[in-house]
């Protein structure tokens, strides 16, 4: 995700569970209209909607915001390099996920391959 180096002007994340769209534009250094924006071009952004519309973010939407705005601002993505870059890791960790299921399942058959020849 984002290396603390990039995080240093931005204040901490609170322990809460949601956070309005206001308190995620305090936390990244983003105006809300450029976070709905971003909703609107990265599939990554999904904020929780609930009465009239309101948007509540979770700790992992702000980490992502805050990787775009990594992207964008200082690393000088454009958005499309950034969605490309944001689905390229996803698509790594999928992979590194999809190997240790993968290992664990085998270790489990070997151990039940074990079992029944004894």
């Amino acid at each position: 995700m984002l290396e603390p180096g990039n995080n240093a002007e931005l204040p901490l994340i609170p322990g809460k569970r949601y956070f309005t769209i206001g308190e995620v534009s305090e936390l990244c250094g983003v105006k809300p209209h450029v976070l709905r924006y971003w909703e609107q071009e990265f599939s990554h952004l999904q904020p929780v909607k609930r009465r009239g519309n309101r948007r509540y973010y979770q700790r992992q939407d702000v980490l992502i915001i805050r990787q775009i705005r990594s992207l964008l601002y200082e690393e000088g993505f454009t958005i499309g390099g950034a969605r490309q870059k944001l689905a390229g890791d996803e698509a790594r960790h999928d992979s590194s996920q999809s190997q240790q299921i993968i290992h664990q399942v085998r270790t489990e058959l070997e151990d039940i391959l074990k079992v029944l020849r004894r």
